[in-house]
């Protein structure tokens, strides 16, 4: 284990242990890496990602509504997956998007007031999705960024730790994008359940803000 490296303390779970004091120690035995906390990176990435706070989210949003669930940044990452296709896809091509580029925009098409800054984790010259991690402007300073100005957020994924209602394939349900900077419930389809021995990792299209 990396000599002085201590989890951050967020006792998000989402490594699949209740405490970061719990999670250090079975690093320390050998049954886990410590790259499998969501918070360690030795890149400039985790560290200005966005969504990563001292607090974990309430179980309800601003507007006094509950969860059926929330989702958490799978292991090794600094946000729930947002999945996200431009205005105009074909920019994505004319462009040359491609992983590690940085984006700007928001995402008008969901109704969301919040300009975002994302890092490319993959993109797609024939469809125009991009699956992306929120970051936290701090990490486009001084870097080249290409504006979207607008897109629709079509998906999220990561690990979801029910609230109310377990996920359901094929089923609208309520959740909330781990550390959103509104606390604002987002609706989406659920299409996906993977179950692994931290949490079930889910995957949502279709969102819309209700």
């Amino acid at each position: 284990m990396e000599q002085g490296w201590i989890p951050p303390g967020r006792n998000c779970g989402a490594c699949g242990y209740g405490t970061c004091e719990e999670f250090l120690d079975v690093v320390r035995l050998g049954y886990r890496k410590k790259e499998e906390c969501p918070f360690f990176s030795t890149s400039i990435t985790m560290k200005y990602c966005t969504e990563c706070t001292d607090s974990r989210p309430d179980a309800i949003d601003i507007l006094g509504n509950s969860f059926d669930f929330i989702l958490f940044p799978l292991p090794g990452e600094c946000s729930a997956r947002k999945i996200i296709l431009p205005f105009r896809p074909d920019i994505v091509e004319r462009w040359d998007i491609k992983p590690g580029d940085i984006l700007t925009g928001r995402p008008m098409g969901a109704g969301c007031p919040v300009q975002h800054v994302l890092t490319v984790l993959s993109a797609s010259y024939v469809s125009g999705v991009i699956i992306t991690h929120v970051v936290g402007p701090v990490f486009s300073r001084g870097k080249e960024v290409k504006d979207l100005e607008a897109y629709h957020v079509i998906g999220f994924e990561g690990l979801a730790e029910i609230v109310r209602d377990e996920p359901v394939i094929g089923k609208r349900m309520k959740f909330l994008p781990a550390y959103c900077m509104m606390n604002l419930g987002h609706t989406g389809v659920v299409n996906q359940i993977i179950s692994r021995k931290e949490k079930l990792q889910v995957r949502v299209e279709d969102i819309r803000i209700l």
